[in-house]
């Protein structure tokens, strides 16, 4: 590879002056026109028929403009199982479930009238447990489950609360239990988390008289957001545009569409008007996505070497009251079910099911931080039982190159080894430091979990002075997309990133983009950029040649002029080359330079219905975490000392990115072992706010070491892969490790609260 100039450096963040400045533009500072505003008129049951639904009282309220229910507006949503309605229709699956919206000229009117709407139900018993949801007797969630829409690689069971089963069969499991000489078995518990970004969700319509849709929206996939609406609304997409502006944090909760179609029927009834729907904090945490909770059970097969030789895993999720997205996490989790490690005979079963908890979806890491924990803590526990290092076991089962996954699919440029060893030596592994100390270490793996037909595309147009504009669609979520994008296409186009240009999503304008989610967008939307700038280089090249009749092989562009390699003297500059060049006798030769590229995963396949086996993954990420803690055996609180994390990043396209991803993924990793958790008292989210949801802040946040791997993935734009998900995987089961190091205490869930540790430590005096 030819000496790079734009890609590996740490170039200033392209959104940087914007934000610190406070000019940078979100959805809210973008409304415009006479404003409506909606609320929402919420189920105070969860799990209910809906007797009695009155809104006169609301209809009559000063400054009200119209107000809908369900059965105004049945229509269906999902990205792969059809399962939910924008409000509810008939009966409620959980607590704080839409039945009406308001529309007002003032937010405080719409707050009043929603009070006046009376709603009576008919309450249904609820199911909160997702084990006791799938017993035979169980209440069912959704009677329709079988006429549901969906896309045929899920496999829902009508007439129960499963939505979808996934079945995993890697070579033969009881043949791999017989080989072994000790089997462990052990259950395991996550609990929901919320992703509580700083910016709560948001969305506003515009209908214009011509019959265009206009949505501005904290989506993180807004072209899905089309789709889906288009479909939901039978409106064509190019009647559809959707506006993506800054987005203040996703991690998985604005991934498909929520509050989108709740002010769409406002705004076709109000044409002119926009429609405004913001959610506080306790209806974002309530009404948006948690993370699905997962009881697992991991039964292990080991030989006395340390090496694996069968692995069964069953885990059960709560899918909540609609899982159009979870039905794709556990599905991601089944065929990730080995985690980082080479286990030749593994049986998995993985079930989604609907209870009457708030909705499940995707979360940083994609059922990966769940389903890994059970695998990592399971490790420990059979290290504990061989009397084994815990690292060594690692490093005899972790993947290498040529190792295949639980689908059977061969990994290639890994480095997982130089992940464990990296932090492990930096966090003096090995060496015992004191009383109620002790270090823990956890693998980790991701692969993006998307369809093979999940695209990306990208155009650059080449202005006359040199500089470039870059049209993507991928969302910066403060991620560092646009300056990881403009840094590529500085690299193809051999342009300084200055002298880029780059903006926020518009479906009528920017090129199609699957979703900003699974870590894909440096690899996926990186590489469509690539392309498209060395379509639009190539371009140069060749207008340039026609122009000093020099053979486009002979030419090279420097970023202000193209020259003749052999004759330095011929040459042209960038103004005359890109737009509308035409020879000195006025000869037209071209017009503008606009460069286009797109991109589709080309490795990989269906998977078997029956054995899961087949190449779901893109790419493959590695990394490892290793900590260092002291535990206060009076008061259960854990102290970091030491917290190192590794990523193997393929190429880092910009090195501080990276180390801030790392860092960022690691604090949000640290904070769900510690302190985060979802409780539901029969489906009522109890602490849906900041008060009593607990998050790290900056007096949590201990020193980090970071470490960059760089094994060039064979495929990825200038050897890079997606690293955003991968660093919150592993560290709450390297922490747990580091716990059970330092007193010999086990756990089974997170996170490892004071009060839990010290009962523990009770438990075992």
């Amino acid at each position: 590879m030819a000496e790079l100039k734009y890609v590996g450096t740490s170039v200033p963040r392209k959104d940087a002056i914007e934000k610190v400045t406070g000019s940078a533009q979100f959805i809210e500072d973008r409304f415009l026109g006479p404003m409506l505003y909606a609320k929402m008129k919420k189920s105070t049951v969860a799990h209910g028929k809906i007797k009695r639904l009155d809104t006169t009282k609301a209809l009559k309220h000063p400054g009200v403009k119209a107000v809908l229910t369900g059965k105004d507006y049945p229509n269906k949503i999902g990205l792969y199982l059809v399962d939910r309605d924008f409000m509810a229709v008939e009966k409620v699956r959980f607590w704080g479930e839409p039945v009406a919206i308001v529309a007002a000229v003032t937010e405080q009117a719409a707050v009043e009238a929603v009070e006046l709407i009376e709603v009576e139900y008919e309450e249904l018993p609820g199911v909160f447990d997702p084990i006791e949801a799938m017993k035979p007797d169980a209440p069912i969630i959704h009677e329709d489950l079988g006429s549901y829409d969906l896309v045929p690689i899920f496999y829902p069971q009508p007439g129960t609360n499963i939505a979808n089963h996934f079945k995993l069969r890697k070579g033969d499991v009881d043949k791999g239990f017989a080989e072994a000489d000790m089997v462990i078995e052990r259950d395991y518990y996550v609990p929901q988390m919320q992703h509580v970004p700083i910016e709560t969700h948001k969305a506003a319509a515009h209908w214009s008289p011509d019959g265009k849709l206009t949505i501005w929206s904290t989506a993180q996939s807004p072209n899905v957001v089309r789709q889906l609406l288009a479909k939901s609304m039978n409106i064509p997409m190019h009647k559809i545009r959707i506006i993506s502006s800054y987005i203040g944090g996703g991690f998985g909760c604005k991934a498909g569409a929520s509050l989108e179609g709740l002010v769409v029927p406002f705004a076709q009834k109000f044409p002119g008007h926009v429609v405004r729907i913001v959610f506080n904090r306790e209806e974002d945490m309530q009404g948006t996505f948690t993370r699905q909770a997962l009881n697992a059970h991991l039964k292990t097969g080991v030989r006395k070497n340390g090496r694996i030789t069968a692995l069964e895993y069953k885990m059960i999720w709560d899918g909540g009251a609609y899982t159009e997205y979870g039905v794709n996490i556990v599905r991601a989790a089944g065929y990730s079910s080995t985690g980082a490690y080479d286990i030749p005979n593994v049986k998995t079963d993985s079930y989604c099911v609907y209870t009457n908890n708030s909705i499940g979806g995707p979360v940083r890491g994609f059922g990966m931080c769940e389903m890994q924990w059970g695998i990592e803590r399971q490790l420990e526990a059979i290290a504990k039982e061989l009397k084994m290092d815990p690292l060594e076991i690692r490093l005899i089962n972790g993947m290498k190159e040529g190792s295949t996954t639980a689908s059977g699919q061969v990994v290639h440029d890994v480095a997982f080894d130089k992940c464990l060893k990296i932090v492990a030596e930096k966090i003096g592994w090995g060496k015992k430091e004191g009383n109620f100390r002790g270090k823990g270490i956890a693998g980790l793996v991701k692969c993006p979990a998307q369809p093979s037909n999940a695209a990306s595309s990208a155009i650059i147009r080449i202005n006359e002075d040199g500089t470039a504009h870059v049209m993507v669609g991928a969302t910066e979520m403060g991620q560092g997309m646009l300056t990881v994008i403009s840094q590529i296409a500085a690299e193809g186009l051999h342009i300084p990133v200055d002298k880029i240009d780059i903006k926020v999503p518009d479906t009528d304008f920017t090129p199609y983009e699957w979703q900003s989610v699974g870590s894909r967008i440096t690899y996926t939307c990186g590489t469509s950029v690539k392309r498209a700038a060395e379509d639009a280089l190539g371009q140069i090249y060749r207008n340039a040649s026609n122009l000093l009749e020099v053979p486009p092989e002979d030419l090279i562009f420097d970023g202000e002029k193209v020259y003749s390699t052999k004759d330095p003297t011929k040459s042209a500059t960038i103004r005359e080359v890109a737009d509308s060049c035409k020879k000195c006798t006025g000869e037209g030769i071209a017009g503008p330079i606009i460069g286009t590229g797109s991109f589709v995963p080309t490795n990989m396949t269906n998977l078997d219905s029956e054995t899961g086996q087949g190449n779901p993954g893109m790419f493959y990420c590695f990394g490892a975490t290793a900590v260092e803690v002291e535990v206060d055996p009076e008061t259960g609180v854990i102290k970091i000392l030491q917290l190192a994390a590794s990523i193997d990043s393929g190429k880092a396209i910009n090195p501080r990115l990276c180390t801030t991803q790392l860092h960022g993924g690691t604090i949000m990793g640290l904070s769900t072992a510690l302190y985060e958790e979802v409780l539901f008292d029969k489906g009522i989210m109890l602490n849906r706010n900041f008060t009593d949801y607990k998050i790290a802040t900056i007096e949590n946040v201990p020193h980090m070491d970071s470490f960059i791997i760089e094994t060039p993935e064979t495929n990825g734009p200038y050897g890079a892969r997606g690293i955003g998900e991968q660093p919150m995987i592993g560290v709450a089961p390297a922490i747990a490790n580091a716990v059970c190091d330092a007193l010999g205490v086990d756990f089974n869930t997170f996170p490892l609260t004071p009060e839990r540790v010290w009962r523990a430590i009770k438990a075992k005096q």
